[in-house]
């Protein structure tokens, strides 16, 4: 199975897509480009490790964008709490992170076997 089959990684790479698009006239430059490269970096962890050769090295990268995941739902967190994102879009941006958290986890438990 390619990653790109995978639910879990064609859902972060929408959502990372909208983050961009959404904050891209945030004048917070250091706030944007790390909230940014958290959601960049989980669809990317995903390809990384299915790119690998071995079942640990894949599980090690699952477990990164798992990290990544967690921090971005920190930084949606605090980017509404500041004012940089709606509650309804930072509302629907964690549940997506949720389920995209349980993707992974399963994954996970598939490898693990």
């Amino acid at each position: 199975m390619s990653y790109e089959d995978l639910d879990a990684w064609k859902r972060a790479c929408r959502l990372s897509c909208e983050i961009y698009t959404v904050l891209s006239r945030c004048r917070d430059f250091g706030f944007r480009d790390q909230i940014t490269r958290s959601g960049l970096s989980i669809p990317s962890n995903i390809a990384e490790g299915f790119e690998r050769g071995s079942q640990k090295e894949k599980r090690q990268f699952l477990y990164y964008a798992k990290g990544s995941l967690a921090e971005l739902k920190t930084q949606v967190y605090i980017g509404q709490r500041i004012g940089y994102i709606h509650i309804d879009r930072a509302s629907s941006w964690r549940q997506e992170l949720d389920d995209i958290q349980k993707m992974l986890g399963g994954l996970i438990k598939t490898i693990e076997g």
